[in-house]
Formats: C-alpha cells, structure tokens, sequence
C-alpha cells in the first residue's frame, strides 16, 4: 500500500508540474482547477480506470467524462503520463492546430466528449452509463464536475435521472473547492448542505479529502460495491493546491503563470517531491 500511495502522489505532483509548464507557455488557462483536481485524476488515471492508452477506443473501457472542461490541463497532463500522445504536445496547448484545446475535444486521444458548457457534464455522463446498463456491460462510467458548476440546473436534472435509472455504474466525483471565478462559493451561490441535496436525490454519498490518494482509493472501491444507486464523492480539496501563491486564490481561477510565477511554483513542486522522498 506504501508503494502505491507513493507512487499516486508522485503522479499527481507529476501532473501538477506539467500543468504549470503548459500554461505558462500557453500564456493562458486555468491554473487553480486544475491543480486542485490533480489528486483526483491522478487516482483515476494510475488506478481506478481500465484503460489503454496504445487503444483509446478499447470496447470495455472504462469512460471518463471532464465535465468542467476549462480544467483540462489536468487530464492533458495525465494522458501525456500514461502514454496517449508524447509529452512534448503539452507545450502546444492553446495553440493553432494543437490536438490540445483550451477546453477537451475529440482530436485529443482519450477525450470521450467535447466539454465546455458547464452543467452539462453529468448528462453526458448518465447517457453513457445507461448505455452500459442497456448493453449489459460492465464498464463503468466516472465524471468530474466542479463545485461552482454544481449551481447550475441541469445538474440536478441529470441527477434526479440516473437516480430514477439506477445507475449504479456511475461515479461523478466534485472537486469541492469552494471558489469559482468571481471568489467563494458560499458568497455567490451557496452550496451547502451538499451531501443532503445529493443524498435526498438518491445518490450513495461518499465524502473524503480529495487530496488523500488513500481516501481517494477507498472511496472508488466502495462505489464499485454500491448497487441499485449512483454514487457522488464529495472531494475536499484546496484551489490551486500545490503553489503557496495560488491556494484559495480566486484571480488564479482563469490566470495564467507568469515566467517568474512559473519558476516559483515549479520549485515549490519540486521540493513538495523531494520532501515525499525524504519521507
């Protein structure tokens, strides 16, 4: 277990560098998202996911959907480290004619869906679990949504759905960090009790520290035990996570690093692994 903890939290601290490296070359992008949900992919990616990079297109694979699609850089970073495309097309992202857009596409290989349109998410997601469901497959569906993107009506729509289908082959996972673009949560459109509204809209809640790879774990494994139910993890976690700078800091929502800020925050990732190591 030592091992596999340690070998989640440097894929994430992984992820985190090159999210840092992208966007800073890019000139633009979403820094804070991503690197809060860095922990979470890292987990799906390394761990959870049944998935073949040299086959995205593998019949039995598991889906992922990024529903809040400006935090792509995340995924982008850990598609790059499992092997789906070199690592060298991070640095094209936002660029004219990249396979890297500034939200997911399906030019990118292991991009499911086109996302964007915050709310959306979880349709997408709900249909392709209840094609599972009418296939008789055993692939299960995952979908990242973000807190912020949790005021919009379509998610509970969605929600109310797959409660009503039983979609119990449907993890969503919210990257509760309790920011979005114009500052906190609680003072632009208040969340909480959020495990009570998804609780009373049927869904099996699993609550954790979305920066824990071990809670993370544990709470997949346990939402593959759910049945007749969908089930929600409501992932704690820091904006900006990993960069003393940016952490609870709404402008680094959709702000790009400077080249300095980059050369900071990228020494500060460097000593977070070198402390790890020293552990």
């Amino acid at each position: 277990m030592k091992n596999k903890t340690e070998f989640l939290k440097n894929k994430a601290n992984d992820i985190r560098k090159l999210i840092i490296q992208m966007l800073a070359e890019a000139g633009s992008g979403h820094p804070g998202g991503s690197l809060s949900s860095a922990d979470i992919i890292a987990c799906l990616y390394f761990e959870v996911l049944n998935h073949d990079p040299k086959n995205p297109a593998l019949v039995d694979r598991d889906r992922f959907h990024l529903s809040k699609g400006h935090c792509c850089p995340a995924v982008y970073a850990a598609l790059a480290l499992s092997g789906y495309f070199p690592k060298q097309e991070i640095f094209t992202l936002r660029k004219f004619g990249s396979i890297l857009q500034g939200h997911p596409d399906r030019r990118t290989p292991g991009i499911e869906v086109a996302s964007g349109s915050l709310g959306q998410g979880i349709s997408v997601a709900l249909g392709m679990a209840l094609t599972a469901k009418l296939d008789k497959k055993s692939w299960r569906t995952y979908c990242l949504i973000g807190d912020g993107e949790s005021q919009e009506g379509n998610i509970w729509e969605a929600a109310m759905a797959a409660a009503h289908f039983k979609l119990d082959n449907l993890c969503v996972i919210v990257d509760f960090n309790r920011f979005q673009i114009d500052g906190r949560i609680e003072e632009v459109m208040a969340l909480e009790p959020l495990v009570n509204k998804w609780e009373s809209f049927g869904w099996h809640v699993i609550e954790c520290d979305g920066h824990n790879v071990e809670e993370l774990v544990q709470a997949f494994g346990k939402a593959r035990t759910v049945t007749l139910k969908p089930t929600i993890i409501v992932a704690h976690t820091v904006k900006g996570k990993g960069v003393s700078f940016m952490e609870h800091v709404a402008d680094f929502h959709g702000r790009a690093p400077t080249e300095k800020e980059k050369e900071v925050a990228f020494k500060e990732l460097q000593d977070i692994e070198q402390d790890e190591k020293e552990l």
